[in-house]
């Protein structure tokens, strides 16, 4: 991202509606996975590849051993601030061997200009995953959504549901869930871009909104989670998330 853009995430990671939201629908897919695998007496090991200013790390350590790994100094600053421990490194080549963690995430990495090979990526973070391992990824979905913040935050794609299930099938892992999010606000965001295209504005979606909109939103964000938890995957949405299991055998 252009650095202005990570203070804004750091300043609004926490309590933002969308960055809120959005983590309680991750969550809603990564916990009960966990709740299902085999108790044990060692803590997980979790990597946020991509981890930006930090924040994730911070509800990421209640589920286990959380590590972040970034490439861009102004975020790695933050995650110092934040007393998280994040390292830099490329997301197409992370330095850790192989199966060295139980758990790997990716929130809104996989589309960036900085990563010019998804499946390279996808890859890299299959080979650190342990055999039965989880990989969580989410990325900006539809085209139909390009806008100003897009290239604010040097977007370089925005999926959809049947190439990010293309994506990691082709690394060799099994998509267990896969589903759009942010759908109760997508007419919303779909006029809202197409008029920033037409009004070429310039600029990212990185602020907060008055307070009963930030409500509202937020909000609805957590209804779509508690659907996620109960099983329901979205039709259309302005991100799409996906959890996949590392097979146990080649």
């Amino acid at each position: 991202m252009k650095p202005d853009e990570y203070r804004r995430m750091f300043e609004a990671e926490e309590t933002q509606w969308w960055y809120a939201g959005q983590r309680a629908v991750a969550h809603a897919l990564l916990e009960p996975a966990l709740a299902a695998r085999a108790g044990g007496e060692q803590a997980l090991g979790i990597l946020d590849a991509g981890c930006g200013t930090g924040g994730n790390l911070v509800h990421l350590a209640r589920l286990g051993r959380a590590v972040g790994a970034d490439l861009a100094p102004e975020a790695l600053a933050f995650c110092r601030q934040r007393q998280v421990c994040a390292l830099r490194a490329r997301l197409q080549a992370l330095p850790f061997a192989d199966r060295s963690f139980d758990v790997v995430t990716s929130f809104d990495v996989l589309y960036h200009a900085w990563v010019a090979d998804d499946e390279a990526a996808v890859a890299e973070m299959t080979r650190i995953l342990r055999p039965g391992g989880l990989l969580l990824v989410r990325v900006p979905a539809l085209r139909a959504l390009w806008g100003a913040h897009d290239e604010a935050v040097l977007s370089r794609h925005r999926y959809t549901r049947p190439e990010l299930r293309a994506l990691l099938g082709a690394g060799g892992l099994e998509v267990v869930r896969l589903t759009y999010a942010n759908s109760l606000l997508f007419p919303l965001l779909l006029a809202r871009r197409t008029l920033d295209r037409a009004l070429h504005r310039e600029g990212s979606d990185v602020s907060f909104l008055p307070a009963p909109l930030e409500w509202l939103f937020r909000h609805a964000l957590l209804a779509e989670a508690a659907l996620v938890r109960r099983g329901v995957h979205l039709p259309i949405g302005a991100s799409v998330v996906a959890l996949a299991r590392k097979r146990l055998s080649p």
